[in-house]
């Protein structure tokens, strides 16, 4: 009788919980990556780690509900966290979505741009979220700090992003950012890591969009464009003086796959860089905070400057090994207060897969800056290390 009495107890405290996971999915995943990094800048001792300071290391918890007629609800919530250190863990991806296959996915909340995951960008650098990435000190892709770039650990604070259906190989994307400084950044632009908005300078966008097609059965094409804006506000145009206006980036690629090799490129163009758009990177870009000696961004433009960035790279793959050669060049203009600054890099190395989850890599990165500033250095990178996805 009291096994029949605990039973029914049990089924009872049991019954809500399956009802409120009825046509719910709750999946957790993550990413664990350490790596041995070694930054020889010319003119100084090198630095070595071991560790993940470019900001692969994550977990989190995705969740989709059916609502029925096609429709989805969604919630995902991310943080990141280095392997070489005792940090708890820092806020990547965080937002709610209302998705449909007929019409798309619309997020909101904190998102990644989509210079990152969509439009080029990390979908062409296999070596992101590594001290051998293109972004950042890899000086070939912009890594801003507001996180409308292709930077490792940035996002996008306070928006909502369109994600459209795949629809005769075409598909784009939409990010806006309606930000009040008031409610996000009191400051205002004075330097800080965040996204800003203000008074003025609300309203900042992306639009991205791109067109992908199998030809012969064999031939994987894809070719990609966008345009991003942000938007200068009253206080950030009186902090950094006459002459400052909106940031304007231009991007446009292909990439092309014939069976185990893969050729893709993009091209950046940047009008008026802003002091938290693309004159400046994320920590994990530039491999480390600004006071931190291996932190370099090669990538950035000069301040309220213009310049560009162009990538290529090539990837072949046989068996479970990837060979990887990757590399490019930019330029940042000259300004009233900054000369003018050319950098080029080149990278080679490989993947090599033990299991669908865990990886081995490593290589060789090259970073060659002509800077009258003399402020950036020449640099060699070497990195082996472990990653395991779950």
């Amino acid at each position: 009788m009291k096994k029949l009495i605990s039973l029914a107890v049990a089924g009872a405290l049991a019954t809500p919980m399956v009802a409120s996971a009825e046509g719910t999915n709750v999946t957790m995943f993550g990413s664990v990556q350490a790596e041995y990094a070694t930054v020889d800048y010319d003119g100084f001792t090198s630095q070595a780690l071991i560790g993940d300071d470019t900001g692969r290391s994550r977990w989190g918890l995705h969740v989709v509900e059916q609502l029925g007629s096609g429709f989805k609800a969604k919630a995902h919530i991310e943080y990141g966290f280095n392997t070489g250190s005792g940090d708890l863990g820092v806020a990547r991806e965080r937002w709610v979505a209302l998705a449909n296959n007929a019409w798309g996915e619309v997020k909101f909340g904190r998102v990644q741009s989509l210079y990152k995951d969509f439009a080029g960008g990390q979908t062409i650098d296999p070596f992101a979220y590594t001290t051998l990435q293109a972004a950042g000190s890899g000086s070939t892709m912009i890594a801003s700090r507001n996180g409308m770039g292709s930077g490792a650990q940035s996002f996008v604070n306070s928006a909502a992003r369109y994600d459209s259906p795949t629809v005769e190989g075409f598909s784009f994307a939409a990010l806006l950012m309606p930000g009040d400084s008031n409610r996000l950044d009191p400051f205002n632009g004075n330097g800080d890591s965040t996204n800003q908005g203000g008074e003025d300078g609300e309203w900042d966008f992306q639009i991205a969009g791109k067109y992908e097609v199998t030809l012969l059965d064999e031939h994987d094409i894809g070719v990609f464009g966008g345009y991003s804006r942000d938007n200068v506000s009253s206080n950030q145009r009186a902090l950094q003086g006459v002459g400052v206006d909106d940031e304007e980036v231009w991007r446009g690629g292909a990439s092309w796959k014939f069976k185990n090799m893969r050729i893709s490129g993009q091209y950046e163009n940047i009008d008026d860089a802003s002091i938290n758009g693309a004159a400046s990177c994320s920590n994990a870009a530039q491999l480390g905070a600004a006071n931190d000696p291996r932190a370099q961004c090669n990538s950035a433009m000069n301040v309220n400057g213009d310049g560009h960035l162009w990538f290529v790279g090539g990837e072949y793959e046989f068996g479970r090994t990837s060979l990887i050669a990757q590399g490019g060049m930019g330029q940042a203009n000259a300004t009233t207060q900054q000369a003018k600054r050319e950098m080029s890099s080149f990278t080679v190395g490989a993947i090599h897969k033990l299991s669908k989850r865990s990886s081995l890599f490593g290589g060789y990165q090259r970073n060659m800056i002509d800077d009258r500033n003399a402020v950036f250095r020449d640099s060699n990178v070497y990195s082996v290390g472990m990653r395991h996805n779950f």
